[in-house]
């Protein structure tokens, strides 16, 4: 029988990461989160922009990049459709995952906002305006939405992003600090290329449906290996359930 199993979807992606400690138990948001992110700008220099002529500009110059809909993520009354390179790449990486984990496509419903076009209910501290966020919808599936609030909750203990699940209007609130995360980034990919190490590109949450044949054929490996990776001794598996695949 397929069981939803909310907290252990939390678990696994720590357990599977060689998370030993989970550090906070959900993405409620803080006025120090907010905090952290606005020192993080302020630290990197990072200008308040105040109007779209200035987005523009900031074009132009390169410092921030066009993010355009994908395979794996789409936009969504996106007003502003650019960020800084570093959350371009967040943002194109979280997608693929996502896509892969939960077979549906990621949307983005934020991106740089200009001071100027600040919702009334924004923080003062908001860091929008600086084009390191990004805003996620909140999915209509629940095993979307753990896949995702677990999988942030773990980069945010790795020290490169702050996120917040907020509730009016519902979505996913990410400040990516670029510098971090492209340090995480490029640690991640060391260790797929050296083979040590889980990537969360090799972690797949099952759906309804599926069973360890079908995820063996659809990722090009076999029983036995996922067997042996997950330490699963049956055949049994359940939705939610995160696995490592090799």
């Amino acid at each position: 029988m397929v069981r939803r199993m909310t907290l252990l979807i939390g678990l696994s992606v720590f357990l599977a990461l060689g998370i030993g400690q989970v550090h906070g138990q959900a993405l409620r948001g803080s006025e120090a989160s907010v905090n952290r992110a606005y020192v993080r700008a302020e630290d990197y220099g990072f200008t308040f922009l105040q109007t779209s002529v200035q987005i523009q500009r900031f074009v132009e110059a390169g410092y921030l990049v066009r993010v355009r809909s994908g395979r794996d993520f789409v936009l969504h009354d996106v007003s502003f459709p650019y960020g800084r390179p570093e959350v371009k790449l967040f943002i194109e990486r979280l997608g693929a995952q996502y896509h892969q984990a939960c077979g549906e496509e990621l949307v983005v419903t934020s991106l740089t906002r200009p001071l100027s076009e600040q919702p009334r209910n924004a923080s003062t501290l908001s860091v929008h305006p600086t084009g390191m966020a990004v805003d996620f919808r909140t999915s209509l599936n629940s095993v979307c939405r753990h896949w995702l609030e677990s999988t942030l909750l773990y980069l945010e203990t790795a020290g490169v992003l702050e996120a917040t699940r907020e509730r009016q209007p519902s979505h996913f609130h990410v400040a990516v600090f670029p510098e971090p995360y492209a340090r995480y980034v490029s640690s991640v990919l060391a260790s797929a290329r050296s083979g040590n190490g889980v990537s969360a590109a090799s972690r797949y949450m099952v759906r309804e449906g599926d069973s360890l044949w079908t995820i063996a054929r659809r990722h090009g490996t076999t029983v036995p290996k996922l067997r042996a990776a997950n330490e699963i001794r049956g055949s049994r598996i359940y939705a939610g359930q995160l696995l490592t695949v090799q």
